[in-house]
């Protein structure tokens, strides 16, 4: 289905998770490296001390000896006052070997050994966010408070760190173990040798595919197609496809395609391709099944909801060229507008298109049709809305990263179309389609008519991984002006109107004045004549469109009434 991809703008309203774990395990390294000096300086400090110390004894020591050595050998060199003295040398000189002995050990023990080392890697193991089941102890080690150091930094909507997030990381741990055992016994135990850059490759996957539906990995024919479908030709059924429950469903077929003319339907559920089941196959591997050179057939296997059994449909592969904005006027003064997909071009083609409907004739509405519309590009579906409003918030987006944040209004000063609008949607509309009948909505400056819209509700941004490689990730939820999540829920219309059959009810032997014989003229022939012709007119018209397209009649209908309310 379509995807939003276009870079995110803007700053992140509120501090997100990630970020604080960051502040957080920085400001803990940070302390830790300053304990480290901490401890050196203290080390360093008492080292000097018992050098000095030492330094002293010794020196005191050799005084004793050479005041023990003189009054022993010549005790007539010393006075009589130092005579008595020496007595107590043996006894002061032993009190210094005493001491000295174990400050000489002490300084002994204070070597590189003892002093804990720290290099660059073995501060990033200690962090919490690279070993989280090291943080509590780490806390504790460095700073009996350290929680009061952190809590101010951390929003009061921020996760913190419980005894549950340590289990957690503990058990990611043993996760890893787990993988890695699991690629081990893989690698040399399965039936095929299978080489390590596909088991690699696929665990990506596996990790992507099972985040959400629109989550997947890029091999480099998935890149090329991702870009050929964004710029609107690509050869293929003209299909727009998700993933359920394994099987291929069909968000909606485009405009004037095989798929289209086939008789495919929003909904539909592809079982097999060519007579093989699509159960199990990546969206990327069945898409490319799809597609191939024109001309060639395929054959599809379809169940759809309230038929009992599966259908069978052959079509031809074509090539897709998608024409974004189609225009028609209905009637006499109602323009009716067909996006059938959000593409780079769409705001520009759209604007040119009312532009030319307001030279060319007086407009009294616009039906904008955004069934079946699968998406596409965001800025597309932000220049549609801006197109029908002067000003304020279109669409933002959030999400864990500040990137993720953005915000999209309408530029004021530009040319604004204002006339009645009534946007038609259905279960096929997603995406972009719901940012702009959100918007719309949002501003009460468009009646939405149909059923309930697609519902998706989320952000995809590509992420190169390698030259020829990427990845597409959700990053984003988007909301409506008003703070709306589409995110599973959809676009709710503000009339709903299902998809229907119109038989018209044929009237027996009604009689009207005009049928009597000899009855009075109307006074007003030519006005009568013109008038009735133009009702004609109309009513084919109107009759047309009910047999064919029951929404877009009841659509009519609605500016019809809208029209006539007006203030001339």
């Amino acid at each position: 289905m379509g995807s939003l991809i276009t870079p995110t703008i803007g700053a992140a309203k509120t501090e997100n998770t990630a970020a604080k774990q960051s502040q957080i395990s920085s400001l803990t390294a940070m302390i830790h490296r300053y304990q480290y000096l901490l401890i050196v300086f203290t080390g360093l400090l008492k080292g000097c001390f018992v050098l000095l110390f030492v330094m002293l004894s010794a020196l005191l020591m050799m005084l004793l000896l050479i005041l023990l050595l003189v009054s022993l050998l010549k005790p007539s060199l010393l006075p009589s006052s130092l005579r008595r003295s020496s007595l107590l040398a043996p006894s002061l000189l032993a009190s210094c070997l005493f001491v000295f002995l174990p400050t000489a050990q002490a300084q002994d023990d204070l070597t590189a050994e003892n002093i804990p080392a720290l290099s660059s890697e073995e501060s990033l193991d200690l962090t919490p966010e690279h070993a989280p089941e090291l943080a509590p102890e780490l806390k504790q080690e460095l700073h009996p408070s350290l929680d009061t150091v952190l809590e101010p930094l951390i929003p009061d909507n921020a996760l913190t760190p419980t005894d549950d997030a340590e289990v957690k990381g503990k058990l990611a741990l043993e996760d890893l173990r787990s993988f890695v055992t699991a690629f081990n016994h893989i690698r040399n135990a399965y039936v095929e040798e299978v080489d390590d850059k596909t088991l690699l490759q696929n665990a990506i996957k596996g990790m992507l595919t099972q985040l959400d539906p629109h989550s997947n990995y890029l091999e480099p024919e998935s890149f090329e197609d991702l870009q050929v479908s964004a710029t609107g030709e690509f050869g293929g059924l003209g299909l727009e496809v998700g993933i359920e429950d394994g099987l291929i469903k069909v968000i909606s077929p485009i405009d004037d395609t095989p798929a289209q003319k086939a008789g495919m339907e929003s909904g539909d559920l592809i079982i097999k391709i060519d007579n093989q089941p699509v159960k199990g196959l990546g969206l990327g591997e069945a898409v490319k099944k799809m597609r191939g050179p024109k001309g060639s057939a395929i054959d599809l296997t379809v169940v759809r909801q309230g038929v009992p059994q599966p259908i069978e449909l052959t079509l031809i592969r074509d090539v897709i060229s998608v024409v974004s904005v189609r225009s028609r006027v209905l009637e006499e003064h109602y323009a009716y507008l067909r996006i059938a997909q959000f593409q780079g071009n769409t705001g520009v083609d759209l604007k040119k298109v009312l532009t030319k409907l307001k030279d060319e004739q007086t407009i009294n509405g616009v039906i904008l049709d955004l069934r079946n519309n699968p998406g596409g590009v965001l800025q597309a579906a932000v220049e549609v809305v801006d197109a029908f409003i002067e000003e304020g918030l279109i669409v933002y987006t959030e999400g864990r990263i500040r990137e993720s944040a953005s915000r999209f209004e309408a530029r004021s000063g530009d040319e604004t179309f204002t006339w009645p609008l009534v946007v038609l949607i259905n279960g096929g509309s997603a995406s972009a389609s719901e940012i702009v009948a959100g918007a719309l909505q949002d501003h009460k400056r468009a009646v939405i008519l149909g059923t309930n819209s697609f519902g998706k509700g989320s952000v995809q941004t590509v992420i190169q991984l390698s030259e020829t490689r990427g990845m597409k990730l959700t990053t984003a939820r988007y909301f409506t002006p008003k703070g709306r999540s589409i995110q599973a829920q959809g676009i709710v219309p503000d009339i709903v109107v299902e998809r229907a059959k119109i038989t018209k009810l044929k009237s027996k032997g009604q009689i009207f004045e005009a049928d009597l014989h000899g009855h009075l003229s109307n006074g007003n022939s030519d006005a009568n004549s013109s008038d009735s012709k133009e009702s004609r007119e109309s009513k084919n018209t109107d009759e047309e469109l009910g047999t064919k397209d029951n929404q877009l009649y009841e659509a009519l209908t609605l500016l019809k009434g809208l029209n006539i309310l007006s203030p001339r």
